[in-house]
């Protein structure tokens, strides 16, 4: 039995089995199986080391470890190199490489929302595993007009902008795009507002942050990464300011759909069956 997992802490809310194993079994990879698995930090070089004995086929890492699991692969393309933000991993000649498909995946919901990039003000929060997946998409997307950037942590965020300048500095982009702000301080009005941080995985979480000025703006588009559950308090607070909204749904799928690529060899189909087995 070929053996693949997803990995990460919490890991309870993941459907990745879910689409995964739907994939295996329409596309006739009988001999597959792809579990969850909630792992600690002293575990990702283990995994590794499995991966490498092909006692594992390959890997989806999820929160906090897309940062980690960087230290313990063999290799990984320029990019991911650049970010250190991996959230697949695949033994290709005899090594582990990682790869990371959130930006990819996260690049390509947004055009399917015929959301164009070019000149448009984001506000990230949060500075974790998946943000630099996030600050990529609009780097090679010809870039925003300016992206501020919002984390519990102001260190985390500040070191994560001097890395972004040196990609800011090749992309010949101005180097005031980026601008960090403190938790729970206000950015100028956006178009875009992103939560890339885990609060909302619960019930009764919520981000600190005042989004009043934002009330019955209906272009101001507010995405949560989260998937699962499909609205957190993020987007229902958004809704009923009457925003657009959108979770990490579709997201999730097209990151799914290119490691199942990379594992494979097969580009799964994503239709309306697929959209609604995750409802």
């Amino acid at each position: 039995m070929n053996k693949y997992l997803v990995i990460g802490n919490p890991i309870a809310h993941s459907l990745s089995p879910l689409l995964h194993n739907y994939w295996f079994k329409k596309y006739r990879f009988l001999d597959s199986i792809y579990e969850k698995k909630k792992v600690e930090k002293k575990d990702l070089k283990k995994i590794v080391e499995q991966i490498k004995n092909d006692e594992i086929k390959g890997v989806n890492v999820t929160v906090p470890f897309k940062r980690e699991i960087f230290d313990f692969i063999d290799t990984a393309p320029h990019e991911v190199q650049f970010t250190k933000s991996v959230n697949t991993l695949v033994k290709e000649n005899d090594k582990v490489v990682g790869y990371n498909t959130d930006q990819e995946g996260f690049k390509i919901s947004l055009e399917e929302n015929e959301w164009d990039f070019k000149n448009k003000k984001v506000f990230i929060i949060g500075a974790g595993g998946v943000t630099p997946s996030i600050l990529s998409s609009f780097i090679r997307a010809d870039g925003a007009e300016k992206i501020y950037l919002s984390n519990r942590t102001r260190s985390k965020a500040e070191e994560l902008k001097k890395f972004w300048d040196k990609a800011i500095d090749f992309y010949q982009m101005n180097k005031d795009t980026i601008e960090i702000i403190d938790w729970g301080e206000k950015s100028e009005l956006c178009d875009l507002i992103i939560n890339t941080t885990s609060v909302g995985l619960t019930k009764d979480e919520k981000l600190d942050f005042d989004f009043s000025d934002y009330n019955n703006n209906k272009e101001a588009l507010f995405y949560d990464l989260i998937y699962n559950p499909k609205e957190t308090n993020f987007l229902k607070e958004a809704r009923i300011r009457e925003n657009k909204t959108m979770n990490g749904k579709m997201m999730f799928l097209w990151q799914a759909h290119l490691a199942f690529k990379k594992w494979t060899g097969v580009s799964p189909k994503i239709d309306q069956e697929v959209i609604k087995l995750l409802d």
